[in-house]
């Protein structure tokens, strides 16, 4: 493993915690931890395959308290899942075919988009409204686009996947983030895949995360399902604002 001093490995872990709460209400996990891996003096490659490995294990075990508390069923979204593996694997493999640069202008008007769609958007709560695409057409159409690009870069993808589950399968904001986090671990998984044949994840560093995504993947949904719509709105708000305020920081630097 890379040379890390106790105190990096710490603010690791911390960040690690941080985003694993965040992230199991409104996404954007990846914000705080690629940040942290790359400061820790990563090279950038074997920080997002890090990250993969960590993120992981926060978006299962928000799927899992989900499903638990009966707001998801699995069993319904595996070919969801299945499809998003695939596109997220495939995405991670294009990663040096695929001028990148182009998407990250295209990313921050996007996290706007969004952050502006659920500030102002009135009626925006935890209740269903009408089904504009059928699962089996947004599973062929809506999930292998995001799973692609969370392969590819990453940021936001939760968020992505979130606002297709509010705008196009009309869910609440509670139960459009519970079927979030299946999909998201598995376009995640199929990222990693990849990474760990070409990024050279840090294997050990990412399990220690892991334990901290965990925790905060598990106060995080709990936080969620308890409060609803009103913590996860403004949350999500928050941090797609943030994230694309970070990459029009880094398109300027």
């Amino acid at each position: 493993m890379l040379e890390l001093s106790y105190d990096l490995i710490a603010m690791l872990v911390v960040a690690a915690f941080a985003a694993g709460f965040i992230d199991s209400i409104a996404g954007g996990g990846g914000l705080i931890t690629v940040p942290a891996l790359l400061l820790a003096g990563l090279p950038p490659a074997q920080a997002l395959a890090t990250n993969k490995v960590q993120g992981g294990f926060g978006a299962a075990t928000a799927a899992i308290t989900y499903a638990r508390r009966g707001l998801v069923d699995p069993r319904k979204q595996l070919g969801s899942a299945a499809i998003a593996f695939a596109a997220g694997l495939c995405g991670a493999l294009m990663v040096s075919y695929i001028p990148t640069q182009a998407l990250g202008y295209i990313l921050p008007v996007l996290l706007i988009g969004i952050a502006i769609f659920f500030a102002l958007k009135p009626g925006l709560n935890d209740q269903d409204r009408a089904e504009r695409m059928r699962p089996a057409l947004f599973a062929a159409i809506v999930v292998p686009f995001i799973g692609f690009y969370d392969g590819l870069l990453g940021p936001g993808a939760g968020a992505f996947y979130m606002l297709g589950f509010v705008m196009l399968a009309g869910y609440g904001i509670l139960k459009a983030t519970a079927h979030t986090k299946l999909l998201n671990f598995a376009s995640n998984l199929g990222g990693l895949t990849a990474f760990a044949l070409v990024g050279q994840p840090l294997w050990l560093l990412g399990a220690m995360m892991a334990v901290a995504q965990i925790a905060g993947a598990t106060l995080g949904s709990r936080l969620a399902m308890k409060i609803g719509a009103k913590v996860i709105k403004p949350l999500l708000v928050v941090t797609s604002t943030a994230l694309a305020l970070r990459l029009i920081w880094q398109m300027l630097a």
